[in-house]
């Protein structure tokens, strides 16, 4: 659970709030038994619904991976809970996991994804749960999904030719980029043109966020993926760095210094982005880090041991629930369009997004400051409110 006793205290969480919070309202466990890629015999899958307090419908990304575990799509789906309630969204907290290789070629996610819509169809045409892209799947399968439905707004992250939001593809990394120009000029002191970035992770999220500093001037010195990466103390060319890794499948061996995942979480830089996958900082490598400032681009890269550990050294950390709800701020505006039939352009989903996170930013530093806590606690302590005064007002506490 991701609340803690300080947090259930600030908040002021009775008994039955805290129990509806520490489990999850639902649970969908199946097999997809049809439309498998050759060599799946059948594949296991997951929907879960956290916490549809304030929906429905419940809103998360769908993860394909060979080691997505039930428990991984629980504690996601919580982290979409206390994320959209601190964007102050209508959605209640959602997560779908299917586990088969992320790797699949693209036909064969296809097909895969045919046999995930049509298990789940009713999920999706009632509006209970409405997915988008995650690790592992992106606007190709959720236009699969459409296929299913035919319902623009029963799915988000689509290609904008069917009512996708021009602009969502990039919007979590905007997010995170526009979250860590704005801490480092509160907690670092620099504008972004003076600033140094290492990024853990060159998926989606990391490569977006490190476009859209190194436009800002940000001197992104060091990139790994999960074969490792590479170092450029004069700073990366950010776009024939994806160029490359379109190539050959990596960032690793372009050029530089050769890095591995430990080292580049060691580096001296004003700013690290873990973007990759959960729970990469820990207690055993939170020691060697030397950043100032942490942007979590992924959900739940920190540990909670490691937490403490940062909090020891003085090193400050902008928790994942803020930082990377640019998608989820994203796909509401697309949701809500897809039911209105009207369009947007891409600045208009940029300035939404700069807009929501730095006003959430700024209550939550507000928050941090008058309690002396993390703003991880901040962040959480918000999110639970806007919770529990959704739940009183419906009448379930």
């Amino acid at each position: 659970m991701l609340l803690d006793r300080e947090i259930v205290r600030l908040v002021g969480m009775n008994e039955k709030a805290l129990m509806l919070l520490s489990e999850p309202d639902r649970v969908i466990d199946f097999k997809i038994r049809r439309h498998l890629p050759p060599g799946y015999e059948v594949v296991h899958a997951y929907v879960v619904y956290h916490n549809a307090a304030r929906g429905p419908p419940c809103k998360g990304g769908v993860r394909m991976s060979s080691d997505v575990t039930l428990e991984e799509t629980i504690r996601l789906a919580e982290i979409m809970t206390y994320k959209n309630a601190l964007m102050d969204l209508p959605f209640g907290g959602g997560k779908a996991g299917i586990v088969a290789d992320s790797r699949l070629p693209p036909e064969a996610k296809e097909t895969l994804m045919e046999g995930f819509a049509h298990e789940i169809r009713y999920e999706l045409v009632s509006g209970n749960y409405v997915p988008a892209p995650d690790l592992g799947t992106g606007p190709r399968e959720m236009a699969v999904i459409f296929g299913e439905t035919h319902i623009r707004e029963s799915v988000t992250g689509k290609p904008v030719g069917i009512g996708g939001l021009p602009g969502r593809e990039e919007a979590t990394g905007y997010g995170v980029a526009v979250v860590a120009e704005r801490a480092a000029r509160e907690f670092v002191g620099k504008e972004p043109s003076d600033i140094s970035v290492g990024v853990h992770g060159f998926g989606n999220v990391g490569s977006w966020a490190s476009t859209f500093l190194a436009e800002k001037g940000a001197k992104i010195v060091a990139v790994t993926d999960s074969r490792g990466g590479t170092r450029h103390r004069e700073g990366i060319d950010v776009e024939e760095l994806k160029k490359y890794k379109k190539e050959l499948g990596s960032v690793d061996g372009y050029g530089g210094k050769h890095l591995s995942n430990r080292e580049l979480l060691g580096l001296d830089v004003d700013l690290l982005i873990p973007a990759s996958i959960g729970g990469v900082i820990t207690k055993e490598n939170a020691g060697d880090i030397k950043a100032k400032l942490i942007i979590e681009g992924a959900n739940a890269p920190t540990t909670r041991e490691a937490d403490e550990i940062l909090a020891q050294k003085g090193v400050t950390l902008v928790p994942d629930i803020l930082t990377n709800a640019g998608g989820v701020v994203a796909s509401y505006d697309e949701w809500r369009k897809g039911k209105s039939g009207s369009r947007t352009k891409r600045k208009e989903t940029y300035a939404t997004i700069k807009e929501t996170l730095l006003d959430v930013f700024e209550e939550v530093l507000e928050y941090s400051s008058k309690e002396k806590i993390s703003l991880r606690k901040a962040s959480l302590a918000l999110a639970a409110t806007r919770l529990l005064d959704t739940m009183k007002g419906r009448g379930w506490v």
